[in-house]
């Protein structure tokens, strides 16, 4: 079947939308998804920036949301017709899948979801004119697209009338942010919380802590970023360009020293403020993808610090997001309130938005 989809031609280069690709027919244990909404994440820029030149062209998304239109003959869980949520891809079978623990599958992570292909080595997508290869299959669905086939590992059947934009930042942002808190950290009411980068992850771990009775202070250096922050329930917000010492001043709005702290950028520098911000044995998770990090072992030594790193929440998406969906409608995670609404043709003005910092999270709207 012929699609459209933003195809990344070269590393580095822009999101270009093509009309002649052909994506497969499901497989056995595969979902073909009409995309309705995808969300653009940091993952999706950073991974256009540096991608491997010879896994190009590619077409890269990981937040999608739609309706199923055709299922393998092995699927079970999902029909045509359903409105669905897709996050990232997992084995179902090791041992850290079958404790509930999937986003630190035995596989490898990066194997199943950002080697461009399925795990043996083909891509649901080609050109139609010549069936030249396409790379795909980013998070096992590549939902930068018309329609993405999906594995049903990475499938979640939501409501019918929940919106396609706020379901599709689900299977990824918000499920970091709001798992981060909930599954990893499990914060004690009254308890201090540092949330480092007020961007999507950033917000939606403000909103669950708040949610969860903590006196939370968010530092970021946009100042809408900030403000949000203090509107979904943040006790004080820090600019960090602002102030001399960093750690001193969460440290101050957080009575000596924070229980815990997110940090949501990857940056070495503000890992080290984190960490700074921290109390006697308090705990940073660390859920920002980056590269090397540089930091005062001496303080982590003498403050009794733990540092856990976080992929996905570390949450298991067919019993998280339902819990997400059941968030939003109380009200605990305002998510209209962060998200801005792309046509998915404008995608190349929704990455620099986001690049920028002018929007928090962009979702593109499909025909």
């Amino acid at each position: 079947m012929r699609i459209q989809a933003a195809v990344v031609e070269a590393p580095g280069g822009p999101f270009t939308l093509r009309d002649d690709l052909v994506i497969d027919s499901p497989r056995s244990d595969e979902v073909l998804v009409r995309i309705a909404a995808a969300g653009i994440c940091h993952t999706d820029l950073s991974s256009r920036q540096k991608w491997p030149r010879q896994l190009c062209p590619m077409v890269f998304g990981h937040e999608g949301a739609g309706v199923v239109a055709a299922v393998g003959d092995g699927v079970t869980g999902v029909r045509p017709g359903d409105n669905v949520c897709l996050s990232y891809r997992s084995c179902t079978t090791c041992g850290q899948c079958s404790a509930g623990h999937p986003a630190y599958c035995e596989t490898g992570i990066f194997a199943l979801n950002a080697g461009g292909t399925r795990p043996d080595g083909t891509s649901p997508l080609s050109r139609a004119a010549d069936g030249s290869t396409v790379y795909g299959s980013f998070f096992g669905q590549s939902s930068f697209a018309t329609y993405a086939l999906a594995h049903t590992s990475n499938v979640v059947k939501v409501p019918a009338d929940l919106p396609p934009a706020v379901a599709a930042p689900l299977g990824c942002a918000v499920q970091t942010g709001a798992g981060t808190v909930l599954n990893v950290l499990r914060p004690p009411r009254g308890s201090s919380m540092a949330v480092f980068g007020a961007g999507s992850v950033g917000l939606t771990s403000v909103m669950t802590a708040v949610a969860e009775g903590c006196r939370v202070i968010a530092v970021d250096p946009l100042a809408a970023r900030r403000d949000k922050a203090l509107k979904f329930g943040a006790v004080a917000a820090v600019d960090p360009t602002a102030v001399a010492d960093v750690g001193a001043a969460v440290r101050d709005h957080a009575g000596g020293g924070a229980r815990f702290a997110i940090d949501t950028t990857g940056q070495s520098g503000v890992i080290s403020q984190a960490i700074a911000a921290l109390g006697q044995r308090g705990t940073l998770a660390l859920v920002g993808v980056g590269g090397r990090a540089e930091f005062d072992i001496m303080t982590v030594l003498t403050k009794g610090i733990r540092i856990r790193g976080v992929i996905e929440g570390d949450a298991d998406p067919a019993a998280f997001l339902p819990r997400l969906v059941d968030l939003y409608r109380e009200g605990v995670l305002p998510l209209d309130e962060i998200i801005t609404e792309f046509p998915f043709h404008e995608i190349e003005d929704a990455a620099r938005a986001a690049a920028a910092g002018e929007v928090v999270k962009p979702v593109l709207r499909f025909p």
